[in-house]
């Protein structure tokens, strides 16, 4: 595909980008240029090739997937400014 300067004007307006008209001439080329960069990508074998997330090989921790009850009732109720019986405690909004 071949990018002309038609279109590279038209490429700009939608990026909301301004480009005046002897500066669209070199728009198009660099466009051609990234074009041609993409059809070499696309000709490159890649079978078998995992995908990656990462160029490091790395794998996120991972804790256990158990049930528990937190063990931080105390901790999490000492920051509420009214707890009673171990719960919250709110005032009441319906009447």
């Amino acid at each position: 595909m071949s990018i002309d300067t038609k279109i590279a004007a038209r490429v700009a307006k939608l990026a909301r980008i301004r480009v005046e008209d002897d500066a669209l001439p070199a728009l198009a080329a660099e466009f051609n240029t990234i074009l041609g960069f993409i059809e070499q990508l696309g000709e490159v074998d890649v079978d078998g090739v995992e995908p990656m997330t990462s160029v490091t090989p790395m794998r996120l921790p991972r804790r256990a997937d158990a049930v528990t009850d937190g063990s931080q009732q105390a901790a999490v109720l000492s920051n509420a400014p009214d707890a009673r019986e171990g719960f919250f405690a709110v005032p009441k909004v319906v009447e």
